[in-house]
């Protein structure tokens, strides 16, 4: 019970200090603000979000199972980031907004980055231990040390002479031009350290494909609800990647727009999928709360982005087809092409539903199935047993209960018929 009480306290202690980290970079991000930019700002006020839900999932998870490494993880991510913000906010201030008026703003400026590498490294072991917080077995053991050099080596790197501190997650010191030379520099930027260091990177791309691998090699022994488990954070993973996918042709086919607002928005999500999502998908993944939604969350993911490329593809055809063939005015094009997009979506959904749903969200489609054949059967069913049945066994086939029961109400007229039909004649 002591152990219990202890285990709890360092969990609120961790909770804490990572709030109070959080509260006073708030504090001096609101002062810097003129000299970051807007830019800046906004990053550090995402990353702010992401301290708060990484450290509240953090404490729960640790809560319920102190024994998962994956709360403490959690915890510990959300310090680290917090710590590397609250560094970036300390330097800028003392160098750029009110020069001089902190103690050694250059030698905390300079932890931020080791701070945003061990956030990195802490990340690899979240996705390396996931969801029991154990490794997928024995052979697996080798990578938690690769991680460790990979993480010392990025230490070390930090330690060189010759470099610029810039600051850590939002680069912020680089924002209010205020960046210097690495006052920790001691150890020589060129010679075979310099080549050691390009090979524990080659080290570092190396152990983030094994640990991504990882998942796939636990997935493929997994039962159900293993299965489950690790597709919520593959979810995650799968959206960052179509965000950043998006992103990069966005870029691509107009190189103009990406500073605009879609451009804004395409990259907001892009941040905020995994710096939300992952502690969110931890967290229900580890706890088990709701976990099988993830098929239907998939399947609907799905659909609306088929919708939304078929939609928009016959919008920009139409559009096309009216100015460049019919020659019609733009405007009227327009306006046609918007009225044909909205009254094809609600057929064009319903459908492309149902073909995700096949393939994606089984569970549901075969019950949807089962419920219509059942139905059909029903209209021209007149025996009670044989509905009942009936019933029952559509029930256990979907649901596969331990128990089945069948509770059926008679209406007291239906009562006194049947006595009375059950009377023997005086």
């Amino acid at each position: 019970m002591r152990h219990g009480h202890r285990v709890q306290a360092v969990a609120w202690a961790l909770a804490t200090v990572d709030v109070l980290m959080l509260v006073a970079m708030l504090v001096l991000l609101g002062l810097n603000a003129d000299r970051i930019g807007v830019s800046k700002t906004n990053a550090a006020a995402i990353l702010a979000v992401a301290v708060v839900v990484y450290a509240g999932t953090g404490r729960l998870i640790t809560s319920r199972l102190p024994g998962n490494a994956i709360g403490w993880l959690l915890g510990l991510i959300g310090g680290s980031v917090a710590f590397s913000l609250l560094a970036e906010q300390y330097a800028v201030y003392g160098l750029a907004t009110a020069p001089g008026s902190l103690p050694a703003a250059k030698l905390v400026g300079s932890a931020a980055g080791g701070a945003a590498g061990l956030t990195v490294i802490l990340l690899l072991l979240l996705v390396l231990l996931f969801p029991d917080g154990r490794l997928p077995s024995r052979r697996w053991r080798p990578v938690p040390w690769a991680i460790a050099v990979v993480a010392a080596a990025w230490l070390a790197q930090g330690l060189q002479a010759g470099t610029r501190i810039g600051g850590g997650l939002t680069d912020a010191l680089n924002g209010a031009k205020a960046s210097y030379p690495n006052p920790v520099g001691i150890i020589p930027r060129h010679g075979f350290l310099s080549d050691l260091f390009g090979v524990m990177f080659g080290l570092g791309i190396i152990t983030g494909v094994l640990v991504v691998a990882s998942v796939f090699v636990r997935r493929r022994h997994a039962g159900i609800e293993r299965r489950k488990q690790l597709a919520w954070l593959g979810y995650i993973g799968l959206m960052t990647a179509i965000w950043a996918g998006v992103l990069t042709v966005g870029s691509v086919v107009a190189p103009g727009p990406a500073d605009g607002w879609l451009g804004t928005v395409i990259w907001s999500f892009l941040t905020l999928t995994p710096v939300l999502g992952i502690p969110l998908a931890c967290t229900v993944a580890v706890l088990r709360y709701r976990l099988y939604e993830i098929d239907r969350i998939i399947s609907r993911t799905l659909a609306y982005a088929i919708v939304t490329g078929l939609l928009v593809g016959v919008y920009a055809g139409l559009v096309l087809l009216a100015t460049q063939v019919l020659r019609f005015h733009s405007s009227v094009a327009v306006a046609v092409s918007t009225l044909a997009a909205a009254a094809l979506f609600t057929p064009l959904r319903s459908r492309v539903q149902r073909l995700v749903d096949r393939r994606f969200n089984r569970t549901r489609y075969d019950a949807d199935r089962t419920v219509a054949a059942f139905a059909a059967r029903l209209k021209g069913a007149v025996d009670q047993e044989a509905v009942r049945a009936d019933l029952l066994g559509v029930v256990e086939s979907s649901l596969e209960p331990d128990h089945v029961a069948l509770w059926v109400q008679v209406s007291p007229s239906a009562s006194r018929a049947g006595a009375t039909g059950n009377r023997a004649p005086g």
